[in-house]
C-alpha cells in the first residue's frame, strides 16, 4: 500500500466520501487531523458499561449484551417494531428498530457488542432508537478468541450521530497501515530525560494498543508533545515581538504631577505593577503585558499612569472597552482622576458608534490630529475612518470580550505600539502559561483600604420556593436605608427569548438549569411595578439593545442616586462603579459561569457600605449548575474561583476562538491537571530555542509546529 504522511489529505488516504463525512463531523482535513482524534477511553471484550449512569439526551457508546428480542405489529400505522433488550448485568435498556425484521438474525440473546445512539426515555425506561451497533464475533468464534483478546483494548472514540466510534476505529486502522515515517518533534536528549517513547510508537499505541499497559506511556508522550510544541510557539512569538523596535516612552512631569495629586496612596501591588509598566515603556521592544486583578484593585490607575508616560512624548493611547456603558464610564473616571489641570492637556475623548454624527466626527478629528492624547471607545476605534497621529499605547480592557482580529486591527493603527491588556477575570497560572505565554503577566492581589466587603448567599428555590418573595423584600429593606440595588437577568425578554448582545453565554448552555429562561429584564420590571413594597421605589431597566444615549442616561441617573433599583442584563458586568449600591440579586444564577458571577458580584460593596449578593437559583443540589453557584458563594477569592471554574467547565479549547482565533491544538493536555507538564515543557522549550532559535537542527519540531500550531494559529498568536 502506498504510504502517506501526517500532512497528506484525508481524501487521498481514505477516499473522498469518507473524508467528507469526517470533515463535516469533526473538521478533519489531513491524516494528522484524524490521528489527533484520540480515543476518549478503552473498553475490554466482556466488559459491560453501567447502563444506570448513561446521561439522558446525549450520544453514548456502550459495550453490552443482548438479553431478549421481540417483534410486534404496530397498532396505529403499518409495519413492525423490533425491540431488543440489552443489559450490563445490573440494569437494562431497550433498542428499537422500525420495519427491520432482518436484524433478528444478528441480535441473538447472549451476543455482545458495541451500541451507539442517543439516550431517550420511553414509558419510564431508557432506550436507544435506531442505534448503530457492531457485534463481537459469533459465540463459537468468540470462545476461540477470548483468550487472545482478553487483554486487547477496544478504543472508544468521540463520535457523532453520523460517524460511530467503531467506524472511526476502522478508518484509523486503515490509515495507520499506510502511514509512512512520522517526524520526531523531541530532541533525543529531551526524550531520554523524560522517558518518552518515539512519535510513531506513541501514535500506534494510543490508537491500537495490544495491551492496556501500552496506553499510558503513549498518552504521556503525546501530552508532553502538545505542551512542548505550544510553548515553543509562544516563546518564538515572544522572540518575534522583541525583535521589533519600539519608541521609548520615558516618564516625566505629567506623571509626577498626577502622582502628587493622587488623594490616596497606591497599594504595594499597584506600585510593583506600575514599576513593571514604567520599565517596559522605556524598553527596546514593544511592551506586551497582561495585568490581572480583582474588580476594583486599581488596574485602571495602572493603565492611566502608562498613558501619562506615553503622553509625555506626545504619544497617544487608545483604550478599547467591550460596551458603550463602560467606555463612557472610563472617560468620566479618567477625566475625574486626571483632575481639572491635567484633563484639558490630555483631552480624554470618547469615540463610539452610537455617538451623534457631529460628535463622532469631532472625536475622530481629535484622534487624527493628535489633540486627544487619550481616546476611549468601543469597536468604533477599529473602523478604517479612525486614525491616530502617533499611537503609542493600546490598552485592551476586559480582553476576553475581544477576538484577536479586533485587537490586531487597533495595534496596526500605530508603529509597533506598546500593548497593555487588563482583565478582572483572574487567570490561573497554567492558563497564563498556556494562552498568554508570550505576554509578561503582572498581578494585583491587594485591594485598596476602606472596602466593606461582600456577603454572598444562595437562594435555592428548588428547596425553598418561598425565598423568592423574600429576595424582593430584602432589596426593599436596603432601599429603605437609602441604598441602591442591582437585579441581574440572563435575558432581556424571556418570553421572546431575546439574548442580550453583551451576555457571554447562551441561556441553558450548562448543566442542571431549566430548559428556558423564565426571568428577563422585562418580566422583572413588570413584577416590581405591581409589587406593593415597590410603590415608592424608583426602578429602571438597562440592557444592550437600548440606544446608546438612553443607556448612558440611565447609568448616570443610577450613579447620581436618582434610581433605586436597576434591573439589567450582564451589561453591568464590568466597570460600573456606584459606591452606594449595596445589594445585587442575580436571577437564575446557574445560567452564568463562575467567573461571570464573581465579576457581577464585584459591582456592590465598593464603598464603605457592606455588600450583599443573592444568587437566586432553581438548580437542584448536586447538579453542575448548582455547584457553580455554591462555589461562588463559598469564597470571595477570584483566583481560587478561577481554578474552580476551570475544574467545573473543563478548559475546552484553551487556544479557542476567543483567544487564538484558531482551532485548539490541545487534545490530551489539561491545563489544571497537567500544570507540572506545562512548566517542564516551558523550561525545555527555552533550552531548545536558546541553542537553536530558528529550529534549523530540529526539522521534526519545526514540522510539528507548522502542523499543530499552523499558519492560522501562529498568525493569531502574533496578534495576542
Amino acid at each position: 500500500m502506498a504510504s502517506f504522511t501526517l500532512d497528506s489529505s484525508l481524501g487521498g488516504a481514505i477516499g473522498g466520501k469518507t473524508a467528507a463525512a469526517l470533515e463535516r463531523a469533526f473538521g478533519m482535513k489531513t491524516v494528522g487531523d484524524l490521528l489527533v482524534h484520540y480515543p476518549r477511553r478503552y473498553a475490554r471484550h466482556g466488559e459491560l458499561t453501567p447502563i444506570s449512569t448513561l446521561p439522558l439526551g446525549e450520544p453514548v457508546t456502550i459495550v453490552a449484551e443482548v438479553r431478549r428480542v421481540s417483534e410486534r405489529r404496530m397498532k396505529n400505522r403499518n409495519g413492525s417494531l423490533l425491540e431488543v433488550v440489552i443489559s450490563d448485568g445490573n440494569g437494562e435498556m431497550s433498542l428499537t428498530f422500525f420495519n427491520q425484521s432482518w436484524r433478528v438474525r444478528d441480535l441473538q440473546p447472549g451476543r455482545q457488542g458495541i451500541f451507539a445512539g442517543k439516550v431517550g426515555i420511553y414509558k419510564g425506561a431508557q432506550q436507544l432508537a435506531h442505534p448503530d451497533y457492531e457485534l463481537f464475533d459469533d459465540a463459537d468464534t468468540a470462545r476461540l478468541k477470548v483468550q487472545a483478546n482478553a487483554n486487547l483494548p477496544i478504543p472508544i472514540y468521540p463520535a457523532t450521530s453520523t460517524v460511530a466510534s467503531w467506524q472511526i476505529q476502522k478508518i484509523v486502522e486503515l490509515v495507520l497501515d499506510g502511514l509512512g515515517e512520522v517526524p520526531e518533534p523531541f530532541p533525543d536528549d529531551l526524550r531520554a530525560r523524560h522517558g518518552l517513547i518515539d512519535a510513531r510508537t506513541a501514535i500506534e499505541h494510543i490508537h491500537r494498543p495490544t495491551d492496556f499497559a501500552e496506553i499510558e506511556p503513549a498518552r504521556a508522550t503525546l501530552r508532553m508533545q502538545e505542551a512542548f510544541v505550544l510553548q515553543v510557539a509562544l516563546l518564538q512569538q515572544r522572540q518575534f515581538v522583541r525583535a521589533l523596535s519600539a519608541t521609548r516612552r520615558a516618564p516625566g512631569p505629567l506623571l509626577e504631577r498626577f502622582d502628587e495629586a493622587l488623594p490616596f496612596p497606591r497599594t504595594p501591588d499597584q506600585i510593583t505593577v506600575g514599576d513593571d509598566v514604567t520599565r517596559d515603556l522605556q524598553g527596546d521592544w514593544p511592551m506586551n503585558r497582561l495585568v490581572q486583578g480583582e474588580v476594583g484593585s486599581g488596574k485602571t490607575l495602572v493603565a492611566l499612569r502608562a498613558m501619562l508616560q506615553v503622553a509625555q512624548s506626545g504619544g497617544q493611547s487608545a483604550l478599547i472597552a467591550p460596551t458603550e456603558v463602560l467606555a463612557a464610564q472610563h472617560v468620566r473616571s479618567i477625566a475625574r482622576m486626571l483632575g481639572p489641570k491635567l484633563a484639558p492637556e490630555l483631552m480624554p475623548t470618547l469615540l463610539t458608534g452610537q455617538l451623534p454624527a457631529a460628535e463622532r466626527r469631532k472625536a475622530a478629528l481629535r484622534a487624527a490630529s493628535g489633540q486627544a492624547l487619550i481616546v476611549v471607545g468601543t469597536h468604533a476605534l477599529l473602523s478604517e475612518s479612525t486614525t491616530f497621529a502617533d499611537l503609542g499605547l493600546v490598552v485592551v480592557d476586559e480582553q476576553h470580550r475581544f477576538g484577536v482580529e479586533q485587537r490586531e486591527s487597533l495595534r496596526a493603527k500605530g508603529s509597533s505600539p506598546h500593548a497593555l491588556v487588563l482583565t478582572a477575570t483572574p487567570i490561573p497560572r497554567t492558563v497564563a502559561m498556556t494562552v498568554f505565554g508570550d505576554l509578561d503577566v503582572s498581578t494585583i492581589r491587594t485591594m485598596p483600604a476602606g472596602r466593606a466587603g461582600i456577603e454572598t448567599h444562595v437562594a435555592p428555590l428548588a428547596e425553598h420556593s418561598s425565598w423568592f418573595a423574600r429576595v424582593w423584600e430584602r432589596i426593599a429593606e436596603e432601599v429603605a436605608q437609602g441604598r441602591q440595588a442591582f437585579v441581574v437577568c440572563a435575558a432581556i425578554d424571556a418570553e421572546k427569548l431575546t439574548k442580550d448582545d453583551t451576555a457571554d453565554e447562551p441561556a441553558g448552555a450548562t448543566g442542571g438549569e431549566a430548559s428556558r429562561t423564565r426571568w428577563g429584564v422585562v418580566q422583572v420590571a413588570d413584577l416590581l411595578s405591581r409589587h406593593p413594597s415597590y410603590e415608592s421605589i424608583r426602578v429602571e431597566i438597562l440592557h444592550g439593545k437600548m440606544p446608546s444615549d438612553e443607556k448612558d442616561a440611565v447609568m448616570q441617573a443610577f450613579a447620581r442616586g436618582d434610581v433605586d433599583v436597576l434591573v439589567a442584563t450582564t451589561v453591568v458586568e464590568v466597570g460600573v462603579d456606584v459606591p452606594n449600591a449595596s445589594t445585587m440579586a442575580i436571577l437564575e444564577a446557574d445560567r452564568f459561569g463562575v467567573s461571570q458571577l464573581h465579576q457581577l458580584r464585584g459591582r456592590v460593596g465598593r464603598g464603605g457600605i457592606p455588600g450583599l449578593c443573592l444568587l437566586v437559583t432553581e438548580a437542584p443540589r448536586g447538579t453542575p449548575a448548582r455547584d457553580r453557584v455554591d462555589a461562588v458563594a463559598s469564597t470571595l477569592d477570584g483566583f481560587a474561583l478561577a481554578e474552580v471554574d476551570l475544574e467545573l467547565r473543563g478548559e475546552g479549547d484553551v487556544l479557542g476562538d476567543a483567544q487564538s482565533g484558531a482551532r485548539s491544538s490541545l487534545r490530551l493536555l489539561r491545563v489544571v491537571k497537567d500544570a507540572d507538564i506545562i512548566a517542564e515543557a516551558r523550561v525545555e522549550a527555552e533550552r531548545v530555542l536558546a541553542d537553536d532559535p530558528a529550529l534549523l537542527k530540529q526539522p521534526g519540531l519545526a514540522a510539528a509546529l507548522e502542523r499543530n500550531v499552523g499558519i492560522a494559529e501562529r498568525a493569531a498568536l502574533a496578534k495576542n
